[in-house]
């Protein structure tokens, strides 16, 4: 039997799985259209078609791994049993889930700045936070066997008493990816960069993507190491790409405006891939694009596959799921 034969028959009894070129991620599902970090927003962007469902996480009183980008139940967010605005902000940390369950996350508070930012997200009521398990289940159930998560741990080491510590939280969330079996599927991403040394030495099967920021209203490179596990940027010849090289990472996601041609070459020459957050303008996506990012994180992920379609490049399949 000569190798051709072998390889064909190999081929042949092995589980077929798509390579997308490019990673098209929703963020936090896809919150331009949809209430952010819900399952209605997975399930549209499940709908829509990515390679990659972004999401932030927190961790309950009682050890829940739950779906939330802030660490407080956001008053421009949550409302309480009754339908009523929160005037207070409990940390996440400080409620069960079972309590986290009672509260609404389904649309923006009018007249919030996140409503004003978001006009076409189609408000709901009744929708509760998700845990990462029923995320889990939701994609389970579309039958989606390709689509990513790319997981953030929000925590803020200025902020210590707002979340679990940084051990606990890393291992928390790869105990569920592991035992729903997608490791392989799954990306654990930062700006808290200690998480990341974590996740590196207890599940070095998971992919760690470095998030970073360099501007005047964020900045977690310059100045204090908080954020970077203590490495420093002045080290690594005033390198981010550099920084992330040594601290052991796979892929770098800064603020997309920090980016220029040059840096993305860097970055890739090293090994990195580069995926810049949060694009939500085409003409952004089209530069982006055209200067050789691996892929981006967008709220409308429509809007990316306008443009990767105008250009001719493969999508990811939609498969439509009720949450």
């Amino acid at each position: 039997m000569n190798l051709k034969v072998i390889a064909l028959l190999i081929c042949a009894i092995m589980p077929a799985t798509t390579v997308f070129a490019f990673d098209l991620q929703g963020h936090r599902g896809a919150r331009g259209l949809a209430p952010e970090n819900t399952l209605p927003a997975f399930a549209k962007a499940l709908s829509i078609g990515v390679t990659t469902l972004e999401l932030d996480t927190g961790i309950t009183r009682d050890g829940v791994v739950i779906i939330t980008h802030n660490p407080t139940l956001k008053s421009s967010l949550v409302r309480d049993a009754r339908g009523k605005w929160l005037d207070e902000e409990p940390p996440i940390f400080s409620k069960t889930f079972a309590e986290l369950q009672k509260f609404d996350v389904g649309s923006y508070r009018p007249g919030s700045r996140e409503a004003s930012r978001f006009p076409d997200q189609s408000g709901m009521d009744n929708v509760p936070m998700p845990s990462l398990a029923q995320l889990f289940d939701l994609v389970k159930k579309s039958g989606n066997e390709e689509v990513r998560f790319n997981i953030e741990t929000k925590i803020n080491p200025s902020k210590p008493a707002d979340t679990a510590d940084p051990d606990a939280f890393a291992r928390a969330v790869v105990g569920e990816v592991e035992k729903a079996g997608l490791s392989s599927r799954v990306s654990i991403q930062s700006f808290d960069w200690r998480t990341l040394q974590i996740v590196q030495s207890i599940a070095p099967d998971i992919q760690t993507v470095y998030l970073s920021a360099q501007q005047r209203w964020m900045d977690t490179i310059a100045g204090a190491d908080d954020w970077t596990a203590g490495l420093k940027v002045a080290d690594h010849d005033n390198s981010v790409a550099k920084m992330i090289k040594a601290a052991g990472g796979e892929v770098w996601s800064p603020f997309y405006g920090d980016l220029s041609a040059k840096l993305v070459k860097e970055a890739q020459e090293l090994g990195l891939q580069v995926i810049p957050w949060t694009v939500n303008d085409e003409a952004a996506m089209e530069k982006l694009i055209q200067i050789g990012v691996d892929g981006i994180i967008t709220d409308y992920p429509n809007l990316g596959r306008n443009v990767m379609q105008k250009r001719g490049m493969k999508l990811p399949p939609a498969t439509p799921v009720s949450p």
